[in-house]
């Protein structure tokens, strides 16, 4: 009974923010024609009033993100061609990504090194345990399982660095960037600001929920 609560108090931190922002995304994804653009035009619009005529506004079939070494601000087809809040807010996140490349913002710089330090440990250790399950059933030794043991640790060790480091960088995206843009600019009303802001706050704490399924994944390996 104590390992099926543990287990019902796990799924619900992993799973319930993960609900809880598709919920908020999809409540106010509502059409709004009383909106002056999309959110791909909106996104055109703040990267040219910054200067940041080198970046560019594409339609993504992944999720929303700002591609630094392609300069680009990727945008779902709901989002770049939407007129909805969160179209809207969620086109200033990502354009506040490109700003803070442009600024060199230490911890976005930061979490550019992590996550490709993680990829290539991912890489590295993903050889590892290929190369050992080809000669597992051949040949059965303590240092190969150690080997296999260590590979794994390290792996999960870097997925949950790399998320731990990329969450400040989406807090300072959406509320000291975003939010200050949409409601210095009056693009939104006030009561659409509280909307946009529950939108921001959603897109930031996505990371939240892939930060704990990592730990849960780390703590699985450690356990097996």
């Amino acid at each position: 009974m104590g390992w099926l609560l543990i287990a019902v108090l796990v799924s619900i931190a992993i799973f319930g923010p993960t609900i809880w922002v598709r919920r908020v995304m999809a409540r106010h994804a509502d059409d709004r024609p009383d909106l002056p653009g999309t959110g791909g035009e909106w996104a055109r619009h703040l990267l040219d009033e910054f200067k940041l005529d080198t970046v560019g506004v594409a339609i993504t079939e992944g999720g929303d993100c700002y591609d630094p070494k392609t300069r680009t601000v990727r945008l779902s087809a709901d989002n770049h061609d939407g007129r909805s809040i969160t179209a809207v807010a969620v086109a200033t996140h990502e354009v506040s990504h490109a700003l803070q490349h442009q600024e060199n913002y230490r911890p976005f710089l930061r979490r550019q090194v992590i996550v490709r330090a993680g990829s290539l440990v991912d890489s590295v250790g993903s050889a590892i345990l290929f190369c050992l399950s080809l000669v597992g059933g051949a040949v059965v030794s303590p240092r190969l399982l150690l080997l296999g043991f260590i590979a794994v640790i390290v792996m999960g060790l870097a997925r949950v660095i790399a998320q731990a480091t990329t969450l400040p960088v989406e807090l300072d995206a959406s509320f000291n960037r975003a939010l200050p843009i949409l409601a210095r600019d009056g693009y939104l009303e006030s009561d659409d600001l509280i909307k946009a802001r529950e939108v921001l706050k959603a897109a930031a704490y996505t990371y939240v929920a892939g930060a704990l399924a990592q730990i849960v994944n780390l703590v699985r390996a450690f356990r097996r």
